[in-house]
Parts: C-alpha cells; sequence; structure tokens
C-alpha cells in the first residue's frame, strides 16, 4: 500500500488544492494525475469520455446525494493502494439506506477539509476503524459501546449501504461511514491527536511476494498513525493470514511510538468486544489461525 511517495510525517495542508506527495490513487506507480488518468479499473463511461468530463463524472455520486465514485479526484498525487474497489450490486435496501442516511452520516474523503470529531461524534472519544465489509462487526461494536464514535472507512458501496441501514436500525447514533481512502483521511483530515484508537481488521494481506508493498500495516503507515493517535490510544489489528499476522508484529514491535500491550509481547487473546465476524468464521472453518495484536501509543 505504502509507496516511496508517501510523507507521513507532514501535517494536513494548509492549501488543501496543492499537491502533497503520496496521495490514494490506483496503479503500481507514482503519476502526476493531472495530465493523465489510468483507464484501468474506471467504469466505461468514464474511460470514454474527456479529462474534463471524468473529472466531473468522478466527482458524481452514484446516488444522488450519496458517496462520491473518486472523492479525492485529481487533488493529490497517485500512489499505490493498499485495496482493491469492488463493484458488485446495490441491494434496494442498501440504496435506500444511502439515499436516506448518506447526508445524516457520511462523508467522502476528497482531501480538502480538516474534521472536528468532538462536532462529528458530540463530544464522544472516536476511533477509525479501515475497511468494515458490511459493517455487521462495526454495528455490533457501536451498540455495545454507545460511549465511543466510530469513524468507519471503505471504498464497497453495498458495505456503506448496508452499514447505514444497521445503524438507522438499530438506532446507532455513534457511527459515521467515510467513503475513500483511509491515508488521505489520516494525513490530509485528521488533526494530530485526534483519535482514541485505530480498528484494522482482516485488511488484505497481497499473499503474493510482489504484492507486499500494498499491505496496509507498513512502517511508514504507523509513522503517520502515531501522530494522529493520542498518547494512549491502542491500534488493533487483527487477520487470519500467517505471514501478514508475523509482519505486523515485527513492523508495530519495532516501531519506537508503539508499545505491546502485552508485557511479554506476541499476539493477544481476541478481546470481547471484537466480535467474531463471518468473514473470522468462514476462516476458523478452513483451518486459519486468527491473530490479534494491540499496541498502545507512547
Amino acid at each position: 500500500m505504502v509507496s516511496e511517495s508517501l510523507n507521513p510525517s507532514a501535517e494536513p495542508s494548509a492549501n488543501p488544492s496543492a499537491p502533497t506527495s503520496g496521495d490514494a490513487a490506483a496503479g503500481t506507480s507514482s503519476a502526476s494525475s493531472a495530465h493523465a488518468p489510468a483507464a484501468a479499473g474506471i467504469p466505461d463511461d468514464l474511460r470514454a469520455a474527456s479529462f474534463e468530463q471524468q473529472r466531473r463524472l468522478r466527482q458524481e455520486p452514484r446516488f444522488p446525494g450519496g458517496p462520491a465514485i473518486d472523492p479525492a479526484g485529481s487533488h493529490h498525487e497517485r500512489r499505490i493502494r493498499s485495496f482493491q474497489p469492488r463493484r458488485s450490486r446495490v441491494t434496494p435496501g442498501q440504496e435506500d439506506a444511502l439515499l436516506r442516511l448518506w447526508p445524516k452520516w457520511g462523508l467522502d474523503i476528497d482531501g480538502q477539509r480538516i474534521l472536528d470529531l468532538p462536532a462529528l461524534f458530540d463530544g464522544l472519544p472516536a476511533v477509525l476503524e479501515i475497511g468494515f465489509g458490511m459493517g455487521e462487526a462495526t454495528a455490533q461494536m457501536a451498540a455495545d459501546d454507545p460511549g465511543t464514535g466510530i469513524l468507519a472507512v471503505d471504498v464497497h458501496t453495498p458495505g456503506q449501504g448496508n452499514l447505514l441501514g444497521l445503524a438507522d436500525r438499530n438506532g446507532l447514533s455513534n457511527i459515521r461511514v467515510a467513503n475513500g481512502d483511509a491515508i488521505i483521511l489520516l494525513r490530509e483530515m485528521l488533526k494530530p491527536d485526534s483519535l482514541d484508537g485505530l480498528r484494522v481488521y482482516f485488511p488484505d494481506p497481497w499473499p503474493k511476494k510482489r504484492h507486499h508493498k500494498r499491505r496496509l500495516i507498513q512502517p511508514e503507515f504507523l509513522d503517520l498513525v502515531a501522530q494522529r493517535l493520542k498518547p494512549g490510544a491502542v491500534i488493533h489489528c487483527a487477520t487470519d493470514w500467517e505471514p501478514y499476522a508475523e509482519q505486523m508484529l515485527e513492523v508495530l514491535t519495532a516501531h519506537p511510538l508503539f508499545e505491546n500491550t502485552l508485557a511479554d509481547g506476541g499476539y493477544a487473546p481476541r478481546p470481547a468486544f471484537r466480535p467474531l465476524t463471518r468473514f473470522e468464521g468462514q476462516g476458523l472453518d478452513k483451518g486459519h489461525v486468527v491473530h490479534d495484536l494491540l499496541f498502545a501509543r507512547r
């Protein structure tokens, strides 16, 4: 995920329109996207459009008032992504939730503003969850801990609609759904020491060696996260991919600003507040071993 151009030490830019190094977009190399947007992975209507038309189309939501297709657009440089956007069918129920609730509880990660988390969550402490799938576990954690706000980030439109629907049906006012790249959110839109925790559950393991650079948990990513977490806040990772668990443990242990919450180091037992997800259950049925890691910001 982390490219050679990522600059996690940079604070949110005072001039949001100015290009900064290492921003989010698809591709395996850094590119000045203002001149040649990549065709790979974009819809047919975008491929056929002129560049200016593409820019307009990328900003238009799939649903009126809903999440944008590419919220950051060309405001930021391209970098290697840690995620692969998926296009799948949005059910009528998910579409209804997006239409009704996105203006209330959704936000696009455009890199153009600084979020006021206390205002966003009515004074609640806020944790960031990167990648929530269909949102069942996120909704359960929000219900179990109504005193904590969860800023849940993903790019999967059906999952966004599903989580909004779950929040609505269960009266969960402590969830906000963010659409786009978490790196842009962390670097451009969050203040230093603003997060009370970070959750990264079952990120894409990118198992092929040539794709390891796309993995989210890297030293540069932790440099950035350390700036946004309050001292004492915990980064909680979980994975059922053994080689990735080993990498996570290695880079977290080596980072000077994080400390394992286990006195003897190593992996942690699954904490009670992290629900057993459907994805996790499928992995366990296949004989996978799930590892949790909990490291506190020094």
